[in-house]
């Protein structure tokens, strides 16, 4: 017995075959490019997403393996936003989770409503990011088809819909779009109201794990497999993630090390105090019933990206380079450089958009090796910001399962250890997020009980690496002026643009 588990983000989706014993039987991924007309505004094909999923789907079908798929799941990337007709089918592209055109939207909203306020019932803080503000955006910009719209669906409900099923949405995927009783669990009349949208235009908040339907012939056709196959509801890609790493109990963390880095930590209870106020958390309902999650992030991969494409050019792609010979050359203990790794921007605490990255330290001995190290110890100092914003709200966590690209570089797990006095497990599979969909999967199906037995049927650790202490005392004086020049930039910053 196998299932297919699909992670589809806002530029690449992933397919998955796992058996009920967490082995991945087969795996196919696949690119697409964000379309930016403009600064700011990032879009894509909405019939991408499913044009891609079907590929993948039908790849994987054609290889031969030992158990038929008995369930299919799917999770994305969240704030995403598909405008649809009532038929069904997407009036235009989908504005991408990266897209910030809605900046004064989200501005009003958050006046409108008031930051606490809105904080207390969404478990977020006002952002361009959020569809509500996008919504706003093409009620004023293109009316046309914001007019013609029958809904405003997430990537999940969207293929949900073009598959025959309902479209659903799960509680964490829900919580993303910032209007979200994330306390009730249901769409919040009060900022419904407000931007006078009605929740018949949302996809239908359920648990993550129910299944939304079974596939007919035409729409099982379309994947690959069996007539009759139950499709289950994912979640939001941190949260799923979270799930295939084992973090299904209070006071656990996920770490995803990609492009940004985000911590995800499992309690029994919202984090809605001053503290994760003041920090701009996210707190919401995560996939494990009766939990939620707290999440912090910021841009770190994105900065290892960058010093790719400026050694070997963009058109090489980020796959194909690895800094092995990097790593190997490190200099021993700190370099001296202190490298912000805000490109697109800072995330927690502060939330600054316009904010940009920085080195500074360099000299003529600088090498190729010192800059790949300075940004490893940004990151490093960057996530050991955001992981006191999380205990400074009451979250109390000494490990962090971590998964994503940022695991191939043991100078950056061990800096990131030390600096954040964590251990850090690093799981066999490193694809958490399909591995977290086919944990729902098998519950949905009754294969295991609930997600903790599935667990522990599924997941494993491979290694795990320790705080240390002495690496960290020896960073105490670089990390420290780290923050001072963080600091001095924010605050620059601030008073440039009150």
């Amino acid at each position: 017995m196998s299932f297919l588990s699909i992670d589809v983000g806002s530029s690449r989706c992933k397919a998955a075959i796992f058996s009920s014993s967490g082995e991945m039987l087969a795996m196919r991924s696949a690119v697409y490019t964000p379309h930016c007309p403009r600064p700011g505004f990032a879009e894509l094909n909405a019939n991408t997403f499913l044009n891609v999923v079907m590929a993948l789907a039908k790849e994987l079908a054609c290889i031969p393996a030992s158990e038929a798929v008995q369930a299919v799941c799917f999770s994305s990337h969240g704030e995403t936003v598909i405008p649809v007709s009532a038929a069904g089918q997407a009036l235009g592209p989908a504005i991408l989770n990266m897209d910030v055109r809605a900046t004064r939207e989200a501005a009003w909203t958050e006046d409108e409503i008031g930051r606490r306020q809105l904080f207390m019932l969404t478990g977020h803080t006002s952002h361009a990011m959020y569809p509500i503000p996008k919504l706003l955006w093409l009620r004023s910009h293109a009316p046309e088809i914001f007019n013609a719209a029958s809904s405003f669906q997430s990537v999940t409900s969207f293929l949900l819909l073009q598959l025959g099923l309902p479209p659903l949405v799960d509680y964490s995927h829900a919580s993303r779009f910032m209007a979200f009783d994330v306390n009730r669990h249901i769409w919040s009349k009060d900022l419904l109201d407000l931007v006078r949208i009605s929740p018949e235009f949302l996809p239908l908040p359920v648990q993550a794990g129910t299944v939304a339907g079974r596939l007919d012939s035409t729409a099982a056709a379309m994947l690959g497999v069996a007539a009759g196959t139950p499709v289950v509801v994912g979640g939001h890609d941190q949260v799923i993630g979270a799930v295939g790493l084992g973090v299904i109990e209070a006071g656990r963390a996920a770490g995803s090390l990609g492009t940004y880095e985000c911590i995800t930590v499992a309690s029994n209870q919202l984090l809605l105090n001053d503290a994760a106020l003041h920090s701009s958390l996210n707190s919401y309902p995560s996939a494990v019933p009766g939990q939620f999650v707290t999440i912090a992030y910021f841009p770190g991969g994105i900065m290892m990206q960058w010093l790719g494409n400026l050694l070997h050019g963009p058109e090489k792609g980020e796959e194909e380079y690895h800094f092995g010979d990097l790593e190997s050359a490190a200099p021993e203990g700190p370099t001296g450089l202190l490298i912000t790794p805000h490109l697109i921007g800072s995330c927690n605490p502060e939330f600054d958009a316009q904010a940009r990255a920085a080195i500074s330290g360099l000299t003529f001995d600088s090498t190729r090796s010192h800059l790949y190290k300075g940004i490893l110890e940004g990151i490093a100092a960057e996530l050991a910001i955001v992981t006191e914003c999380l205990e400074n709200a009451g979250s109390a966590f000494s490990d962090i399962n971590v998964f994503g690209g940022g695991v191939r570089s043991s100078l950056g797990l061990r800096l990131r250890a030390a600096f954040t006095h964590k251990r850090l497990h690093i799981m066999s599979c490193q694809e958490s997020v399909c591995l977290g969909g086919a944990m729902l999967a098998s519950v949905a199906v009754g294969i295991h009980s609930d997600l903790k037995s599935a667990a522990q049927a599924m997941v494993r650790e491979q290694e795990c690496v320790p705080d240390d202490p002495i690496l960290a005392e020896q960073y105490r004086p670089q990390v420290k002026s780290y923050r001072q020049l963080r600091s001095m930039l924010v605050h620059r910053h601030n008073q440039q643009n009150p």
